[in-house]
């Protein structure tokens, strides 16, 4: 495997966290983008709060501004209006190399589209992040106990005797669970899935959607998870609708 950049702390001079559950919050975040002559309003003024131990559904149309949204409370994009917080820290203060630290260490991602990294293999792929969080010298004390983690996880998701295989020769599905296990490998405070049953078989769905609630409350991870299927969506603490820019709170 080959070194990956280091994630280093970030000196902040952030407000004392507050004793809440809250792990995330969006403060009246606003999303405009220009196409051509047209200014297009994806998000107006939205607000929401991620707490501890809870699993939330975003539910919407197609087009609605939900991966968008998911996008911003990830970092991956900074809004145009309004703020993100994580652990009571403002993210428009930080710089792109200490966002890239929280999202390495706060935040487990399973997009849509997986985002693997098709160089490596199975096993490879789910320790990408704990080889990210530490430095060389690190890394060779760490390895071994992340390398036990990563291999727990593809247990959990079904993929322990596919480790070692190259990331092409597997389905859309057994992506999606290497997807999940890598989400999972840093126990991140929060997990942001962008239909991360989309790909998978009604079994293997189920199997990945129980794994996630089940994580996220022994953990206290705060869990968001995009979703068109509203059976899923009622199993969560709570539903969060988005519609033409604007959210509200279904539960």
């Amino acid at each position: 495997m080959s070194e990956a950049t280091q994630a280093t702390p970030p000196k902040l001079d952030a407000p004392a966290p507050t004793k809440t559950d809250t792990v995330l919050r969006a403060d009246r975040i606003r999303r405009v983008f220009v196409d051509g002559a047209r200014t297009l309003e994806i998000l107006k003024g939205v607000s929401l709060e991620l707490r501890k131990g809870e699993v939330s559904a975003l539910v919407g149309k197609s087009g609605s501004g939900k991966s968008t949204l998911l996008h911003l409370l990830g970092l991956l994009d900074m809004p145009d209006e309004g703020e993100i917080l994580i652990d009571n820290t403002p993210a428009g203060t930080l710089s792109e190399k200490d966002r890239a630290y929280f999202r390495n260490r706060s935040i487990g991602f399973v997009f849509q589209h997986y985002f693997l990294l098709p160089e490596f293999n199975v096993l490879e792929n789910v320790m990408m992040p704990g080889q990210v969080a530490y430095s060389a010298l690190e890394w060779s004390s760490k390895k071994r106990e992340v390398r036990e983690r990563a291999l727990e996880l593809l247990k959990l998701v079904g993929l322990n005797d596919q480790q070692a295989q190259p990331i092409r020769t597997l389905s859309g599905g057994e992506r999606q669970r290497v997807a999940v296990a890598r989400a999972l490998l840093l126990q991140p405070k929060i997990l942001l899935c962008d239909e991360p049953t989309g790909n998978l078989d009604p079994e293997t769905g189920s199997h990945i959607i129980k794994l996630l609630f089940d994580v996220s409350r022994q953990q206290a991870s705060a869990a968001l998870i995009v979703t068109h299927d509203l059976t899923l969506a009622n199993k969560a603490d709570r539903v969060f609708r988005l519609d033409r820019g604007t959210l509200s709170t279904e539960k």
